[in-house]
């Protein structure tokens, strides 16, 4: 049974209010914080792919895939405790650095001592080095990663502007440095520590900063959480690489460089926009929770946002996809994985809100059971597939995300908290029928506009002209709502 309904007094709904208006602000400026690193990100991106070859950027994308399993593994969902206790959240937070900085040390030592017998089991011996000096980042940031969940749990977004996008650029800036002076693979992974180390430097300095301290119960809580989410949070960092593992063993290094640049491109709206309305959406969702309102509407107000937003961004990237050969005719072969994985995009994206709500609600096994279940189908796909190129890789991936979308829908309605199948059809149908207004334009006269960079400025620029246009007029309702904190 869901939480008491009861009558809503006006107290009541003020306070709702206040907290939707603050999930919208909050979410604006995550949005900004996104938008500056994660753009920063994307400069990265394409100066790599146009300075390294294919075999240097595979290389970089397998260390990194590497030493982000090991956040994850270091992390383990502890940040989600300090946006839910009911004890004095520093004190939780100051347990959770003691548990994730220590955990950060130990994988930075087993990485580095590992680092050449995995890089050679992944086809890349190569890249033993790239991912020994990765893992020194792991404890810093173990350290920044705890500030980021005090920031989240008071919805206090607008401090996180320095800590992460700070650090974010300034790493960028290394490594397009380093790179324009030729220093290849390395570059940016000194960029990727440099991040690491000033995030958490940079967050004491907008007063976020944790003292590490150990309080007993808050680690039985802590430990309890990560006796079910960390399992789940390990299965999602190999649902993102599991990937990689498979083109690199069984591909090599060349395809998994054009792999990981379509994979990079097609994950920078579900970064800017999903992983932003998540990060907002779960702080909400708990607070709900415990005042004992109804979450059916917010999940619902969530779940239109992703996918009005990221409709219109993965149409952009799929539609636009044939012009990466701007950046080398070597990445001509990244164009088709790329449209397969903005469809793949758009299902995690849905995921991703909707794993908030199943965590909120406390039914963290059934979240467990959705991750494991969608390892186990992206598992079988690549180990069958793989040997087919990178597009069959791109369509597993694509294929696994939206089976399992239906069954994470059950799992909403099972809790109550799901949009209704005339809601979810509604959503849709004015997705798409704003991607038809958006892309039919731009493929017609993007035949005008030729293969040049300012080409592809005008048809990107009639893409979203014809999306943005069609949604004011089919989400108005949606976006009335959002003028008035609709994300409550």
């Amino acid at each position: 049974m869901g939480p008491r309904r009861g009558r809503r007094t006006p107290g009541a709904s003020g306070v709702t209010a206040a907290l939707g208006t603050r999930a919208v602000r909050g979410s604006l400026w995550l949005g900004v914080v996104n938008l500056v690193s994660k753009s920063s990100q994307m400069l990265v991106t394409l100066v790599l792919a146009a300075l390294l070859s294919e075999g240097q950027l595979g290389a970089v994308a397998l260390a990194v895939a590497l030493v982000n399993l090991g956040q994850v593994v270091q992390s383990i969902g502890v940040y989600d405790v300090i946006g839910r206790t009911e004890r004095d959240p520093r004190r939780t937070a100051g347990t959770v650095l003691t548990l994730s900085v220590g955990a950060g040390i130990a994988l930075a030592v087993a990485l580095v001592a590992a680092a050449g017998p995995l890089t050679a089991l992944l086809g890349t011996p190569d890249a033993a080095g790239l991912v020994r000096l990765a893992a020194l980042g792991l404890p810093f940031s173990a350290a920044g990663g705890v500030q980021m969940g005090l920031m989240h749990r008071e919805l206090d977004f607008r401090r996180r502007l320095l800590p992460d996008g700070g650090s974010a650029v300034l790493g960028a800036v290394l490594t397009v440095v380093l790179a324009a002076c030729g220093a290849g693979p390395v570059s940016l992974v000194l960029g990727l520590l440099v991040t690491a180390v000033t995030q958490p430097l940079l967050g004491a300095l907008a007063r976020g900063g944790v003292r590490p301290c150990w309080d007993p119960a808050a680690a039985r809580e802590v430990l309890r959480w990560v006796a079910v989410v960390g399992p789940a949070a390990v299965v999602g960092a190999l649902l993102v690489n599991l990937d990689y593992f498979a083109v690199g063993h069984g591909l090599g290094p060349d395809a998994v460089g054009v792999y990981s640049l379509a994979y990079r491109l097609a994950w920078v709206p579900y970064i800017m926009v999903a992983v932003v309305l998540g990060a907002v959406a779960f702080p909400v969702f708990t607070r709900l929770r415990r005042e004992g309102t109804p979450l059916g509407g917010a999940v619902t107000r969530f779940t239109r946002a992703a996918l009005v937003v990221t409709g219109g961004l993965y149409l952009a990237l799929a539609v636009l996809a044939g012009h990466v050969v701007l950046l080398g005719e070597r990445w001509a072969g990244a164009a088709g994985p790329l449209v397969l994985l903005s469809g793949y995009g758009v299902g995690i994206c849905l995921l991703q809100i909707w794993y908030q709500a199943v965590k909120a609600t406390g039914h963290v096994r059934r979240y467990l059971a959705l991750e494991t279940t969608h390892l186990a189908l992206l598992a079988v796909g690549l180990a069958v597939l793989t040997h087919a190129g990178i597009g069959a890789v791109a369509l597993v991936q694509c294929g696994a995300a939206w089976l399992v979308v239906p069954a994470a829908w059950r799992v909403l309605a099972g809790l109550g908290v799901a949009p209704s199948v005339a809601e979810l059809g509604g959503m849709f149908a004015r997705v798409a029928l704003a991607c038809a207004a958006g892309a039919v334009p731009a493929v017609v006269l993007g035949r005008w506009f030729g293969d040049s960079l300012p080409g592809v400025v005008a048809e990107a620029a009639v893409l979203v002209a014809g999306y943005a246009g069609a949604t004011v007029l089919l989400q108005r309702r949606a976006l009335a709502e959002l003028r008035r904190g609709g994300l409550r």
